[in-house]
Parts: C-alpha cells; sequence; structure tokens
C-alpha cells in the first residue's frame, strides 16, 4: 500500500524526517518496505519556457498540421509544426526548444532536436501533459493563463510537488490501516506514547452535509444481506463533470492513481483517505427508478468499465436496475451506468460487502481493483455513513449540485461496538514490557478506543 507522506500531514501535526516517520510506523506495526521520493513533474520541467503563439496558419502539405510562430522572449520568433487542434493565435503555451530533454509521463526521456516535418522546420515542441510528465492526458497542448510571463522558465511558474511515498506493506487483519486516516491513527499514537501530546489525529468534518430536497425518488433491494450487511447511499443532482482540480488529481497521482474526472477522483480520494471504497452510478441510466442487490443467472454478460465483456457466475453478487447489472458489488462498475461528461445526477454508494464474497468473485474474474482489495481486507460497517458524507461535500465542492434523496441506510444486524475487559498483568506480558495505566489510557484513545473505567487490575 502506498501512502503520501504529505497527504499523511492533512490529519496528523507532524514534520518529521520521513525516515524517523517510516521506524516509528514499522515500530507499531505498519512495516515500511521501502520510502521512494515523487516529484509531480519527472525532470521537474527542467529546460520549458513560457511562449506565445504570435501566428497560426495551416501547414500547406498536411491537413491535420499547423505551423504556429512562437515568441519565447528573443528578437527572433521561432517555428514549430504542431498536431494539437486545440492550438491558436496568441495563447500562452509551453515551449520545448531545441535541445531540451523532456521527460514524459510514460517512456524514456528524448531530447527535442530541430527537424522537417513534411517538407517545414520545426524548431521545437509546443507541450501537452504527458509530454512534460505531468499525467497521461494528451487531449491537447497546456494552454497557460493570459498573464503567464513570455520567457519565463515553467519551473519558476509552475509548483512542482515534492513528496516522501511509504510503501507498507500490511498484515491481512490490519484492513483499519488501509487509508491515509488509518495509518495517520497509528502514527499520531506512536508520538503521543513519547510524550508529545501536542500531536493529534484531526478528521475532516463533515457536519456542513443537509438535505436540500427530496425530490430523487430510489428505491433498494437487497435480497441477501449476509453477502452486503450494510449498504448505504444518496442522490445528487445538478452536477457538473468536468476535470479536477490539481490539489485532488497531484494526491491521486503520488499514490499511483491516474486522474479520470472529478466525480469518479472524489470517491477514489475518499478510500484511500477512509478506507472505504465508494461508487457512483449514473442515475439516468438506472431503469426502473430501483436498484436490487443480488445475483444473475450463470453466463449472463456483463461490460465493465473498462469495456472488458465479463460471463457472470450465478454466486457473482451484483447491483443491478430492474432491468440490468450495473456493477459487479465491491469489484468494478459497468460502462454504461458509469459517469460520463453528459451525468447531471448520480447516485452515490457506500457500501459493506462480504469479504468472502468479493473475495470469490474479484479470484473468479481475475478483477483486481483497489476497491477489492479494500473489501477482501474487510471494512468498517458503523464508517460508511460517514465516507458518504465526506464524499458528498466534496462532490458539491468540485461539481456543484445538491443533496436530493434521503440517505438510503439498509443495515439490518447492527454491528455494534466491543466492549473489551482487559488486565494489567495481561496486557504487560502481551506487550513485554511494564507499561502505566495513565500511559496506556493515553495509547487506547489516541488509537479512537474509548476508555470507560481503569482500575488497580483492568
Amino acid at each position: 500500500m502506498k501512502i503520501s507522506y504529505n497527504w499523511l500531514k492533512d490529519y496528523v501535526n507532524v514534520n518529521l524526517p520521513a525516515i524517523e516517520v517510516a521506524d516509528l510506523l514499522t515500530h507499531v506495526g505498519l512495516e515500511v518496505e521501502n520510502i521512494t521520493q515523487y516529484k509531480s513533474a519527472k525532470g521537474e520541467l527542467e529546460g520549458l519556457m513560457i511562449g506565445m503563439v504570435v501566428s497560426l496558419e495551416k501547414h500547406p502539405n498536411a491537413d491535420k498540421l499547423s505551423v504556429a510562430k512562437v515568441t519565447v522572449g528573443d528578437a527572433t520568433d521561432l517555428q514549430i509544426v504542431c498536431g494539437a487542434a486545440n492550438v491558436a493565435a496568441g495563447q500562452k503555451v509551453i515551449v520545448a526548444i531545441e535541445g531540451t530533454l523532456l521527460h514524459p509521463f510514460e517512456g524514456n526521456p528524448f531530447q527535442i532536436k530541430k527537424s522537417k516535418i513534411r517538407g517545414l522546420d520545426s524548431e521545437g515542441m509546443i507541450c501537452a501533459e504527458d509530454e512534460i510528465g505531468l499525467s497521461a492526458n494528451h487531449s491537447g497542448i497546456i494552454v497557460l493563463p493570459n498573464d503567464a510571463p513570455t520567457g519565463m522558465w515553467v519551473k519558476d511558474y509552475m509548483a512542482i510537488d515534492s513528496d516522501h511515498i511509504f510503501e507498507i506493506g500490511l498484515t491481512p487483519n490490519r484492513g483499519d490501516a488501509m487509508s491515509h486516516i488509518g495509518v495517520a491513527r497509528d502514527l499520531a499514537a506512536s508520538i503521543r506514547a513519547k510524550g508529545d501530546l501536542d500531536v493529534e489525529l484531526t478528521m475532516p468534518l463533515v457536519h456542513n452535509f443537509s438535505i436540500e430536497e427530496r425530490s430523487a425518488k430510489l428505491n433498494v433491494q437487497v435480497e441477501n444481506t449476509t453477502a452486503c450487511p450494510r449498504f448505504s447511499g444518496v442522490v445528487i443532482s445538478g452536477i457538473s463533470v468536468r476535470e479536477s482540480p490539481e490539489w485532488i488529481s497531484n494526491k491521486l497521482k503520488s499514490v499511483g492513481l491516474r486522474q479520470i474526472n472529478n466525480i469518479v477522483d472524489v470517491t477514489n480520494f475518499v478510500m484511500l483517505e477512509c478506507g472505504q471504497p465508494l461508487h457512483a452510478y449514473d442515475l439516468d441510466e438506472v431503469e426502473g427508478g430501483q436498484i436490487v442487490i443480488r445475483t444473475m443467472e450463470e453466463g449472463t454478460t456483463f461490460k465493465t468499465l473498462d469495456e472488458k465483456e465479463v460471463k457472470l457466475r450465478g454466486n457473482d453478487l451484483m447491483v443491478c436496475s430492474t432491468a440490468e447489472p450495473l456493477g459487479i458489488a465491491g469489484v468494478f462498475g459497468g460502462m454504461k451506468s458509469g459517469v460520463k461528461a453528459s451525468t447531471t445526477t448520480i447516485f452515490l454508494e457506500s457500501a459493506c460487502w462480504n469479504p468472502k464474497w468479493i473475495r470469490r468473485t474479484s479470484t473468479q474474474h481475475n478483477l483486481k481493483t483497489d476497491a477489492a482489495a479494500h473489501f477482501e481486507k474487510g471494512t468498517d460497517p458503523n464508517g460508511n455513513i460517514y465516507a458518504l458524507k465526506r464524499a458528498a461535500l466534496l462532490i458539491m465542492e468540485l461539481a456543484g449540485g445538491k443533496i436530493s434523496s434521503e440517505i438510503v441506510d439498509i443495515y439490518p444486524e447492527k454491528t455494534e461496538e466491543k466492549i473489551i475487559s482487559l488486565t494489567w498483568e495481561k496486557l504487560n506480558r502481551i506487550a513485554g514490557i511494564e507499561i502505566s495505566r495513565n500511559v496506556a489510557a493515553e495509547i487506547l484513545t489516541s488509537l479512537s478506543f474509548t476508555v470507560n473505567s481503569f482500575n488497580d487490575q483492568q
């Protein structure tokens, strides 16, 4: 599991060297197997300049190419042949001049050389995001704000995130630590146990969650509550699907997840933050206004979000509408009901699935997803409403919209908090050291336990 140190700092006020944090985490059972240094741009944007497209003409020998005159502040304009459809005169762009070493998002570095393209000289490159290592996006060139200073080095204009990424080897019983908040909780407790009581865990607030209207009507039925102990969700309407802001895409990118869109990115962000996977369905694709959690007939065909066709088995748990399957529960969403650019209303799901069911389906179909990995280790059924509210608030912040239904919450057999009695003698014997009563109570409280009482015996 990859954990970003910068991201951890959102939840615990710590500023220790990364190697010390790794030692603390390993000491409390979260073994840090590796630390890597991360930069949000490969090559740190070295050698790139801000340019302005002075003029633009069609290439005389190629319909899909343009010939741009570009200034980077020198007396002589550069002639650059460009194939991007979104290039236009007057734009501020990122330019790689002759001799610049580019570090693409995928593949090996390469040097820009003066070349002839369909008979015309090209003295550089106007860059897209993937060509300079910012992301996998190759939809067009990067267009900077109009006030970007022509001739300025891009590395001085654009902030480059620097981070340390901890690679943690989790044991199967530590599903509670499969998130940034989970790791932050253990880190805060470890530091507080050493006497620094100023360090504490800070959880994002969700008290602003409110239902603005109740116009959306959705009926949900769970046919097998052993396979799905808790199913929750809410409708959000009036959203605008677009690209995520830099702060969220950088966090996801730092731990190896690619940006999709603001809705999907929020569900991934909250999963990595809280440990609770979520899924968003385009509500307009949910026929009959009903969601049913059930199995399907053996051999039913289902197309996943990545367009892989799966033949279902009779023991695969599915999220379905009245007409068709929408997603493989806890594993993979479906192509038809996935969030797309035209989506305006979603049903946001936050469910708790039986780990045995998820593991079986994931293995049978060789579908290894981050969501399945979380559910296979087990998620907290009493934590999914917090994650649902957190994700809903972030979606409204990034995509607009409003909560337009009550929270659906099917939870027939509630998981009650366990009350544990532990003697001091047993605690010290298991720990192998003598721990004072006050220190033990402080550690347990830091780990989100409620210490109801303690005395000389327990």
